[in-house]
Protein backbone atom coordinates (compact mmCIF):
# COMPACT_ATOMS: atom_id res chain seq x y z
CA UNK A 1 0.00 0.00 0.00
CA UNK A 2 1.59 3.41 -0.99
CA UNK A 3 1.62 6.49 0.95
CA UNK A 4 1.53 10.10 -0.11
CA UNK A 5 4.67 10.93 -1.18
CA UNK A 6 3.88 15.23 0.11
CA UNK A 7 3.84 13.10 3.88
CA UNK A 8 6.71 14.33 6.32
CA UNK A 9 9.52 11.72 6.72
CA UNK A 10 8.67 10.78 10.21
CA UNK A 11 5.11 10.08 9.23
CA UNK A 12 6.27 8.02 6.43
CA UNK A 13 8.75 5.89 8.97
CA UNK A 14 5.18 5.74 11.33
CA UNK A 15 3.10 4.16 8.66
CA UNK A 16 5.49 2.27 7.41
CA UNK A 17 6.27 0.09 10.63
CA UNK A 18 2.66 0.37 11.28
CA UNK A 19 1.96 -1.42 7.89
CA UNK A 20 4.59 -4.29 8.67
CA UNK A 21 2.85 -4.88 12.22
CA UNK A 22 -0.02 -5.15 10.85
CA UNK A 23 1.27 -7.63 7.64
CA UNK A 24 3.14 -9.13 10.69
CA UNK A 25 0.13 -9.58 12.92
CA UNK A 26 -2.03 -11.41 9.54
CA UNK A 27 1.40 -14.00 9.07
CA UNK A 28 1.22 -15.11 12.98
CA UNK A 29 -2.76 -15.69 12.59
CA UNK A 30 -2.48 -17.55 9.43
CA UNK A 31 0.90 -18.95 10.51
CA UNK A 32 0.03 -20.64 13.59
CA UNK A 33 -3.88 -21.37 13.02
CA UNK A 34 -4.94 -19.28 15.38
CA UNK A 35 -2.95 -20.36 18.30
CA UNK A 36 -0.10 -18.62 19.90
CA UNK A 37 3.45 -20.87 19.59
CA UNK A 38 4.39 -20.72 23.54
CA UNK A 39 6.93 -23.60 23.22
CA UNK A 40 9.30 -25.78 21.18
CA UNK A 41 10.73 -29.30 21.01
CA UNK A 42 13.68 -29.99 19.20
CA UNK A 43 14.87 -33.37 17.69
CA UNK A 44 18.27 -33.62 18.63
CA UNK A 45 20.87 -35.89 16.13
CA UNK A 46 21.28 -33.67 13.23
CA UNK A 47 19.14 -31.19 14.29
CA UNK A 48 21.04 -29.37 17.02
CA UNK A 49 24.11 -31.55 16.85
CA UNK A 50 26.15 -33.03 14.08
CA UNK A 51 26.20 -36.44 16.06
CA UNK A 52 25.26 -38.11 12.39
CA UNK A 53 28.35 -36.48 11.01
CA UNK A 54 31.03 -37.37 13.18
CA UNK A 55 29.81 -41.33 13.02
CA UNK A 56 29.48 -40.96 9.29
CA UNK A 57 31.64 -43.12 8.45
CA UNK A 58 31.44 -45.94 11.24
CA UNK A 59 28.88 -48.15 9.43
CA UNK A 60 31.48 -48.12 6.95
CA UNK A 61 33.79 -49.15 9.15
CA UNK A 62 31.84 -52.09 10.54
CA UNK A 63 30.72 -53.33 7.15
CA UNK A 64 34.09 -53.56 5.65
CA UNK A 65 34.91 -56.34 8.61
CA UNK A 66 32.08 -58.52 6.69
CA UNK A 67 33.72 -57.45 3.38
CA UNK A 68 30.46 -55.01 2.75
CA UNK A 69 29.71 -51.79 0.90
CA UNK A 70 27.71 -48.95 3.01
CA UNK A 71 24.79 -47.93 0.28
CA UNK A 72 24.01 -44.21 1.20
CA UNK A 73 20.68 -44.22 -0.56
CA UNK A 74 19.61 -46.92 1.99
CA UNK A 75 21.32 -45.13 4.60
CA UNK A 76 19.78 -41.68 4.17
CA UNK A 77 16.25 -43.38 4.19
CA UNK A 78 17.27 -44.62 7.69
CA UNK A 79 18.15 -40.74 8.97
CA UNK A 80 15.85 -40.43 11.93
CA UNK A 81 14.69 -43.73 12.87
CA UNK A 82 14.82 -45.33 16.14
CA UNK A 83 18.14 -47.72 16.69
CA UNK A 84 16.25 -50.97 17.18
CA UNK A 85 14.30 -50.55 13.77
CA UNK A 86 17.81 -49.31 12.17
CA UNK A 87 19.79 -52.35 13.56
CA UNK A 88 17.47 -55.19 12.32
CA UNK A 89 17.36 -53.42 8.67
CA UNK A 90 20.68 -53.04 8.61
CA UNK A 91 21.22 -57.17 9.51
CA UNK A 92 19.06 -57.27 6.44
CA UNK A 93 19.80 -54.95 4.27
CA UNK A 94 23.63 -56.17 4.12
CA UNK A 95 22.67 -59.90 5.06
CA UNK A 96 24.98 -60.07 7.63
CA UNK A 97 26.09 -63.39 9.56
CA UNK A 98 25.17 -61.71 13.18
CA UNK A 99 21.76 -60.63 14.90
CA UNK A 100 20.20 -57.44 15.45
CA UNK A 101 21.27 -57.47 18.77
CA UNK A 102 24.70 -58.66 17.94
CA UNK A 103 25.17 -55.85 16.33
CA UNK A 104 23.84 -53.36 18.59
CA UNK A 105 26.49 -55.13 21.05
CA UNK A 106 29.38 -54.17 18.12
CA UNK A 107 28.71 -50.86 17.22
CA UNK A 108 27.18 -48.72 20.16
CA UNK A 109 30.35 -48.53 22.01
CA UNK A 110 31.83 -47.02 18.85
CA UNK A 111 29.09 -44.95 18.65
CA UNK A 112 29.86 -43.40 22.17
CA UNK A 113 32.83 -42.46 21.65
CA UNK A 114 32.20 -40.62 18.65
CA UNK A 115 29.29 -38.94 20.48
CA UNK A 116 31.92 -37.00 22.76
CA UNK A 117 33.00 -35.22 19.47
CA UNK A 118 30.06 -33.93 18.91
CA UNK A 119 29.51 -30.45 18.41
CA UNK A 120 26.76 -27.88 18.26
CA UNK A 121 25.23 -27.02 14.59
CA UNK A 122 25.38 -22.93 13.51
CA UNK A 123 23.33 -21.07 15.42
CA UNK A 124 21.90 -23.46 17.46
CA UNK A 125 23.63 -22.05 21.23
CA UNK A 126 22.82 -18.63 20.20
CA UNK A 127 18.73 -20.15 20.23
CA UNK A 128 18.45 -22.18 23.23
CA UNK A 129 19.73 -18.87 24.99
CA UNK A 130 17.82 -16.73 23.56
CA UNK A 131 14.80 -18.86 24.50
CA UNK A 132 15.79 -19.67 27.72
CA UNK A 133 16.53 -15.64 28.49
CA UNK A 134 13.13 -15.16 27.06
CA UNK A 135 11.15 -17.11 29.48
CA UNK A 136 10.34 -19.57 26.61
CA UNK A 137 10.19 -23.27 27.41
CA UNK A 138 11.46 -25.82 25.40
CA UNK A 139 12.01 -29.32 25.43
CA UNK A 140 14.60 -32.61 23.65
CA UNK A 141 12.38 -35.65 21.95
CA UNK A 142 14.82 -37.51 20.52
CA UNK A 143 14.28 -41.27 18.60
CA UNK A 144 17.53 -42.33 20.59
CA UNK A 145 17.15 -44.34 24.04
CA UNK A 146 16.96 -41.82 26.68
CA UNK A 147 20.30 -43.26 28.29
CA UNK A 148 21.67 -42.21 24.62
CA UNK A 149 19.99 -38.65 25.23
CA UNK A 150 21.33 -37.79 28.22
CA UNK A 151 25.26 -38.80 27.27
CA UNK A 152 24.74 -36.25 24.38
CA UNK A 153 23.22 -33.97 25.66
CA UNK A 154 25.41 -33.76 28.71
CA UNK A 155 28.37 -33.05 26.96
CA UNK A 156 27.20 -29.76 25.84
CA UNK A 157 27.88 -26.63 28.11
CA UNK A 158 24.22 -25.91 30.07
CA UNK A 159 22.28 -28.02 28.12
CA UNK A 160 21.14 -30.28 30.81
CA UNK A 161 19.65 -26.49 32.72
CA UNK A 162 18.14 -24.90 29.23
CA UNK A 163 14.99 -27.87 28.75
CA UNK A 164 12.49 -28.10 30.74
CA UNK A 165 11.90 -31.84 29.33
CA UNK A 166 14.07 -34.67 27.95
CA UNK A 167 12.97 -37.50 26.36
CA UNK A 168 13.58 -40.35 24.21
CA UNK A 169 12.05 -43.11 22.35
CA UNK A 170 12.28 -45.58 25.19
CA UNK A 171 10.05 -43.18 27.38
CA UNK A 172 6.93 -43.73 25.04
CA UNK A 173 5.11 -46.45 22.74
CA UNK A 174 6.20 -45.91 19.26
CA UNK A 175 9.27 -43.54 18.46
CA UNK A 176 8.92 -40.93 15.21
CA UNK A 177 7.00 -41.36 13.02
CA UNK A 178 4.41 -41.85 15.45
CA UNK A 179 3.62 -38.77 17.31
CA UNK A 180 4.26 -39.90 20.58
CA UNK A 181 7.20 -38.25 21.55
CA UNK A 182 6.03 -34.57 20.66
CA UNK A 183 2.90 -34.87 22.38
CA UNK A 184 4.50 -36.79 25.44
CA UNK A 185 6.53 -33.52 25.02
CA UNK A 186 3.64 -31.06 25.45
CA UNK A 187 1.99 -32.94 28.14
CA UNK A 188 4.98 -32.67 30.09
CA UNK A 189 5.37 -29.26 29.30
CA UNK A 190 1.58 -28.50 29.96
CA UNK A 191 1.00 -27.91 26.97
CA UNK A 192 -1.85 -27.99 23.65
CA UNK A 193 -0.32 -29.35 20.87
CA UNK A 194 -1.06 -26.19 18.62
CA UNK A 195 0.58 -24.49 20.66
CA UNK A 196 3.91 -26.26 20.38
CA UNK A 197 6.43 -25.74 17.39
CA UNK A 198 8.70 -28.48 16.54
CA UNK A 199 12.08 -27.78 14.75
CA UNK A 200 13.36 -31.40 12.91
CA UNK A 201 15.96 -32.73 10.24
CA UNK A 202 14.66 -35.55 9.22
CA UNK A 203 11.06 -36.56 7.00
CA UNK A 204 10.78 -39.34 10.04
CA UNK A 205 10.60 -36.42 12.09
CA UNK A 206 8.71 -34.03 10.38
CA UNK A 207 5.62 -36.52 10.06
CA UNK A 208 5.83 -36.99 13.33
CA UNK A 209 5.38 -33.36 13.75
CA UNK A 210 2.51 -32.87 11.94
CA UNK A 211 0.57 -35.83 12.78
CA UNK A 212 1.03 -34.21 16.32
CA UNK A 213 -0.81 -31.80 14.71
CA UNK A 214 2.21 -29.61 15.31
CA UNK A 215 3.60 -26.82 13.72
CA UNK A 216 6.98 -28.14 12.46
CA UNK A 217 9.98 -26.41 10.64
CA UNK A 218 12.25 -28.25 9.11
CA UNK A 219 16.33 -27.79 8.55
CA UNK A 220 17.60 -30.40 6.37
CA UNK A 221 20.23 -32.23 7.64
CA UNK A 222 20.81 -34.24 3.95
CA UNK A 223 20.38 -31.09 1.49
CA UNK A 224 20.16 -33.51 -1.46
CA UNK A 225 16.55 -34.51 -0.37
CA UNK A 226 15.15 -31.09 1.10
CA UNK A 227 12.52 -31.23 -1.52
CA UNK A 228 10.83 -34.00 0.39
CA UNK A 229 10.29 -32.20 3.30
CA UNK A 230 7.70 -29.91 1.57
CA UNK A 231 5.40 -31.07 4.32
CA UNK A 232 7.02 -29.04 6.64
CA UNK A 233 5.18 -25.45 7.55
CA UNK A 234 8.45 -23.69 6.85
CA UNK A 235 11.85 -25.22 5.83
CA UNK A 236 15.50 -23.00 6.54
CA UNK A 237 19.04 -23.67 5.55
CA UNK A 238 20.18 -23.52 8.99
CA UNK A 239 19.16 -22.29 12.45
CA UNK A 240 21.24 -19.06 11.06
CA UNK A 241 17.95 -18.52 8.95
CA UNK A 242 15.37 -19.14 12.08
CA UNK A 243 12.94 -15.84 12.72
CA UNK A 244 11.90 -15.95 15.98
CA UNK A 245 9.09 -13.15 15.43
CA UNK A 246 7.18 -15.50 12.61
CA UNK A 247 6.10 -17.51 15.01
CA UNK A 248 5.08 -14.97 17.76
CA UNK A 249 8.92 -15.80 19.81
CA UNK A 250 10.80 -12.83 20.60
CA UNK A 251 12.82 -11.59 18.26
CA UNK A 252 16.70 -11.76 18.50
CA UNK A 253 18.43 -8.25 18.60
CA UNK A 254 21.96 -9.71 18.53
CA UNK A 255 23.30 -8.31 14.97
CA UNK A 256 26.35 -6.17 15.10
CA UNK A 257 27.05 -3.89 12.36
CA UNK A 258 23.96 -5.80 10.13
CA UNK A 259 26.10 -8.88 10.59
CA UNK A 260 26.14 -11.66 12.98
CA UNK A 261 28.63 -12.74 15.02
CA UNK A 262 29.20 -16.47 15.23
CA UNK A 263 30.63 -19.53 17.22
CA UNK A 264 34.16 -19.99 14.56
CA UNK A 265 32.91 -22.36 12.04
CA UNK A 266 36.61 -23.68 10.88
CA UNK A 267 37.34 -25.53 7.90
CA UNK A 268 40.51 -26.61 5.51
CA UNK A 269 40.46 -25.66 2.20
CA UNK A 270 42.33 -25.45 -1.09
CA UNK A 271 42.41 -21.73 -3.05
CA UNK A 272 42.37 -21.50 -6.50
CA UNK A 273 40.69 -18.99 -8.73
CA UNK A 274 38.13 -17.41 -6.35
CA UNK A 275 36.77 -20.79 -5.09
CA UNK A 276 37.39 -23.04 -2.57
CA UNK A 277 37.76 -26.64 -2.81
CA UNK A 278 37.14 -28.64 1.00
CA UNK A 279 39.34 -30.51 2.19
CA UNK A 280 39.31 -33.09 4.57
CA UNK A 281 40.37 -36.80 5.31
CA UNK A 282 37.83 -36.76 8.21
CA UNK A 283 34.13 -36.28 8.04
CA UNK A 284 34.07 -35.08 11.17
CA UNK A 285 35.79 -31.79 10.29
CA UNK A 286 33.85 -31.47 7.29
CA UNK A 287 31.51 -28.41 7.06
CA UNK A 288 27.97 -29.35 8.07
CA UNK A 289 25.30 -29.54 5.46
CA UNK A 290 23.56 -26.33 6.75
CA UNK A 291 26.14 -24.01 6.60
CA UNK A 292 24.69 -21.91 4.14
CA UNK A 293 24.93 -18.10 2.79
CA UNK A 294 27.29 -15.38 3.03
CA UNK A 295 29.85 -15.24 5.77
CA UNK A 296 33.15 -13.61 6.56
CA UNK A 297 36.26 -14.36 8.71
CA UNK A 298 40.09 -15.21 8.82
CA UNK A 299 42.73 -17.17 6.26
CA UNK A 300 45.95 -18.45 6.71
CA UNK A 301 47.85 -20.22 4.03
CA UNK A 302 50.02 -23.21 4.87
CA UNK A 303 53.25 -22.05 3.50
CA UNK A 304 53.11 -18.62 5.17
CA UNK A 305 50.61 -18.28 8.00
CA UNK A 306 52.06 -15.29 9.45
CA UNK A 307 50.40 -13.93 6.87
CA UNK A 308 46.61 -13.75 7.87
CA UNK A 309 43.95 -12.86 5.40
CA UNK A 310 40.48 -11.26 6.01
CA UNK A 311 37.57 -12.91 3.75
CA UNK A 312 34.52 -13.28 3.08
CA UNK A 313 32.32 -16.55 1.29
CA UNK A 314 29.33 -17.66 0.05
CA UNK A 315 28.54 -21.12 0.52
CA UNK A 316 25.92 -22.72 -1.03
CA UNK A 317 24.82 -25.97 -2.84
CA UNK A 318 24.54 -26.17 -6.51
CA UNK A 319 21.88 -28.93 -7.69
CA UNK A 320 21.82 -27.74 -11.22
CA UNK A 321 23.39 -30.80 -13.10
CA UNK A 322 21.72 -33.93 -11.12
CA UNK A 323 23.88 -33.86 -8.26
CA UNK A 324 24.39 -31.91 -5.10
CA UNK A 325 27.25 -30.15 -5.17
CA UNK A 326 29.06 -27.69 -2.36
CA UNK A 327 30.18 -24.21 -3.70
CA UNK A 328 32.08 -21.83 -1.70
CA UNK A 329 33.35 -18.84 -3.72
CA UNK A 330 35.87 -16.15 -1.74
CA UNK A 331 36.64 -13.21 -2.12
CA UNK A 332 39.80 -11.61 -0.28
CA UNK A 333 39.40 -8.33 1.30
CA UNK A 334 43.32 -7.31 2.24
CA UNK A 335 44.71 -9.37 -0.01
CA UNK A 336 45.07 -9.79 -4.20
CA UNK A 337 42.03 -11.98 -5.62
CA UNK A 338 43.65 -12.23 -9.34
CA UNK A 339 46.33 -14.42 -8.30
CA UNK A 340 46.25 -17.94 -8.39
CA UNK A 341 47.36 -19.69 -5.02
CA UNK A 342 46.47 -22.99 -5.48
CA UNK A 343 47.63 -23.59 -2.17
CA UNK A 344 45.96 -25.13 1.32
CA UNK A 345 44.56 -22.88 3.59
CA UNK A 346 43.13 -23.04 6.87
CA UNK A 347 39.85 -20.66 7.25
CA UNK A 348 37.93 -19.40 10.32
CA UNK A 349 34.56 -17.92 9.59
CA UNK A 350 33.39 -15.89 12.58
CA UNK A 351 30.56 -13.64 10.64
CA UNK A 352 27.10 -14.86 9.30
CA UNK A 353 25.70 -11.61 6.72
CA UNK A 354 22.77 -13.13 4.89
CA UNK A 355 21.55 -16.47 3.45
CA UNK A 356 19.53 -16.93 0.27
CA UNK A 357 17.08 -19.12 -1.29
CA UNK A 358 18.55 -21.41 -3.41
CA UNK A 359 15.65 -24.02 -3.82
CA UNK A 360 14.41 -21.98 -7.09
CA UNK A 361 17.49 -21.15 -8.17
CA UNK A 362 20.65 -22.28 -7.06
CA UNK A 363 22.82 -19.29 -8.40
CA UNK A 364 20.33 -16.72 -7.40
CA UNK A 365 21.74 -14.47 -4.64
CA UNK A 366 24.47 -16.61 -3.68
CA UNK A 367 27.01 -14.05 -5.47
CA UNK A 368 29.40 -11.86 -2.98
CA UNK A 369 27.96 -8.68 -3.53
CA UNK A 370 29.96 -5.48 -2.92
CA UNK A 371 28.01 -4.40 0.25
CA UNK A 372 29.06 -7.90 1.78
CA UNK A 373 32.36 -7.06 1.09
CA UNK A 374 31.38 -3.74 2.70
CA UNK A 375 29.75 -4.91 5.79
CA UNK A 376 32.60 -7.59 6.29
CA UNK A 377 35.24 -4.81 6.04
CA UNK A 378 33.06 -2.79 8.68
CA UNK A 379 32.81 -5.20 10.82
CA UNK A 380 36.83 -6.89 10.96
CA UNK A 381 37.72 -4.25 13.79
CA UNK A 382 35.37 -4.52 16.16
CA UNK A 383 35.97 -6.98 19.15
CA UNK A 384 32.64 -9.56 17.98
CA UNK A 385 34.77 -10.32 15.16
CA UNK A 386 38.18 -10.77 16.48
CA UNK A 387 40.70 -13.31 14.88
CA UNK A 388 40.24 -16.91 16.98
CA UNK A 389 42.78 -18.30 15.39
CA UNK A 390 42.44 -21.10 12.40
CA UNK A 391 44.34 -24.35 13.88
CA UNK A 392 42.02 -27.11 14.49
CA UNK A 393 41.56 -28.23 17.87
Amino acid sequence: MPYPNHLPHYLKSFFSLSLQLHLRSLHHTTAMNGNRISTVIFDLDGTLLNTEQVTKDLLKEFLVRYGKVVDMEKENKRLGMIHHESAIAIVKDYDLPITPQQYSQSIMPMYHEKWLHAKSLPGVNRLLKHLHNHGVPFALASNSISKNVQVKVSSQKGWKEYFSVILGSDQVKSGKPSPDLFLEAANKLGVDASCCLVIEDSLVGIKAGKAAKMQVVAVPSIQSESDQYSIADYIIHSFLDFKPELWGLPPFDDWVMKALPIEPIRFNGLYKNGFLQQLSDNAALDLPGQVWGVFFGWAEFASHSQNRLKIVVSINWDCRHGSFTRIIEACFINGSNEQNYDEQMEVTLVGYIRGFNTKQNPSRGAQILDQDKSTAEACFNLAAYRYQGCNHP
